[in-house]
């Protein structure tokens, strides 16, 4: 399938790199409970599960220590929900509209979690699991057609937690073509040229309401972390660092683009600079718990060994003897 309305091909020229650490200063979490009286109500916007098959296949830059790709440009840039020329559809119709539960003397009372987790969107930056284009740090313990599958078994295993997490939109950030691993249920949009910030804020700039991103190197998360990083209220943000200084989840309740623009990618600091441009925009940072991303052989085994009912982790004891090499 192709996009409609899409007038520019998918094309990253920039190499995406870590997506961020963690620094040392300490960040509030707070959660702000509304009264007895509040009423909290919320629409989904425009939740027509629109997805669309990437077409094109736009060059790819060269993958750094997170495999992290980006979205799609200026020119083929996909609206929010509900624009002019929606991509083709694939599952997840229907809008959703959540209320608080009454309470015993019939006032409104905020809404669960769970409930706020559901009017959110979870996007997932990834690259194709195309030999020699994906996870190529992998190689030479791997061959690249062993990284390769490595990377859709970890690509697999993310999409599957993603699916399973209740939330009013899914959104795969894709370079590449979606393949037979894509399951129902997903917003396809292509990645845009540029730098991996200009990537990243521009993924952030589809969505609207509490968005969660994520990437393919953590095929260990659960359905708990993602819930936890989509609870945000009003001036919140969520920050998942991961075990090497990058990041593995950054949340935002109000998606701000400007936010990682000009954050510099694939150095130390990155995941500090960008944690700290989220406390300087006054919001408060929610931690989420310290993961451990797939890099090196010696990550993805340190990943298996944590996570053994993934596909990933059986991909990894099925090539066993290729990642000591």
């Amino acid at each position: 399938m192709t996009a409609r309305g899409a007038a520019g091909a998918p094309g990253a020229t920039g190499a995406p790199g870590q997506m961020g650490a963690t620094d040392t200063s300490e960040a509030a979490s707070a959660t702000g409970a509304t009264g007895p009286t509040s009423t909290t109500s919320a629409t989904g916007a425009g939740a027509t599960g629109a997805v669309s098959a990437v077409g094109a296949t736009g060059a790819m830059g060269a993958e750094g220590p997170t495999g992290a790709m980006g979205a799609e440009g200026p020119t083929g840039a996909m609206g929010a929900v509900g624009a002019t020329g929606a991509a083709d559809t694939r599952g997840a119709a229907g809008a959703a509209r959540t209320t608080g539960a009454r309470g015993a003397t019939g006032t409104r009372q905020p809404p669960a979690d769970g409930a706020v987790a559901s009017r959110g969107t979870l996007l997932v930056i990834a690259k194709a699991p195309v030999p020699g284009r994906v996870k190529t740090r992998l190689c030479p313990a791997y061959s690249p057609e062993e990284a390769a599958r490595l990377a859709e078994a970890a690509l697999r295993d993310t999409l599957d937690i993603v699916l399973a997490t209740p939330v009013r939109r899914r959104v795969l950030v894709l370079d590449g073509v979606p393949g037979d691993w894509l399951p129902d249920g997903f917003e396809v949009v292509p990645q845009c040229a540029g730098g991996l910030d200009a990537r990243l804020a521009h993924a952030f700039g589809l969505c609207e309401g509490p968005t969660l991103l994520v990437g393919m190197d953590t095929p260990q998360i659960t359905a708990e972390h993602l819930r936890a990083g989509l609870v945000l209220g009003d001036g919140e943000a969520s920050f998942g660092p991961a075990a090497d200084g990058g990041f593995w989840a950054l949340g935002m309740a109000e998606p701000d683009p400007t936010r990682l623009l000009g954050v510099p990618m694939s150095v130390p600091q990155t995941g500090a600079v960008q944690r700290q441009r989220l406390v300087r925009a006054g919001l408060t940072v929610r931690e989420l718990p310290v993961l451990r991303d797939v890099d090196t052989a010696a990550d993805a085994r340190l990943v298996a060994a944590g996570a053994p009912g993934t596909r990933f982790a059986a991909a990894v004891a099925a090539l066993a003897g290729a990642g000591a090499r």
